[in-house]
Parts: C-alpha cells; sequence; structure tokens
C-alpha cells in the first residue's frame, strides 16, 4: 500500500466512526418554539428534522455564519 492508499483507508475509517458516532447518539424531542427568535417550529419541519431547534431561517443564518 501506498501513502494514498493509506490516506484513503484512515479517511474511510474516519467517516466510518463518526457516522457510528452520529447513529449512536440518542435524539432529543423538537422544539416547538425557535432557540433563536422564538417563534413557532412548523409541525413538518418538526417531523422531517427529528430534534430540530431553530426555524428555517435561523437554522439557514446558523450555517451561513458557520462558512
Amino acid at each position: 500500500m501506498d501513502t494514498m492508499d493509506l490516506a484513503q483507508q484512515q479517511v474511510a475509517e474516519n467517516l466510518d466512526h463518526h457516522l457510528a458516532v452520529a447513529i449512536s447518539r440518542p435524539q432529543r424531542s423538537s422544539a416547538f418554539f425557535c432557540e433563536d427568535c422564538e417563534g413557532v417550529i412548523p409541525e413538518a419541519r418538526r417531523r422531517a428534522v427529528m430534534g430540530v431547534v431553530t426555524c428555517v431561517s435561523c437554522q439557514a443564518t446558523r450555517e451561513a455564519y458557520a462558512r
């Protein structure tokens, strides 16, 4: 195996580990009100995203700042 094969293997192992952690993490129930703006989180969003704590617009803002 060369260096590239070892690097790809390590990336795959890291991905597997992180996926296993995310899957095994207990899910909290979704919030009814947004943590950021205190607006109502629609039922469709609460059902679609398990453990959601923000409305769509506040989540988009959070993701924009994270970039």
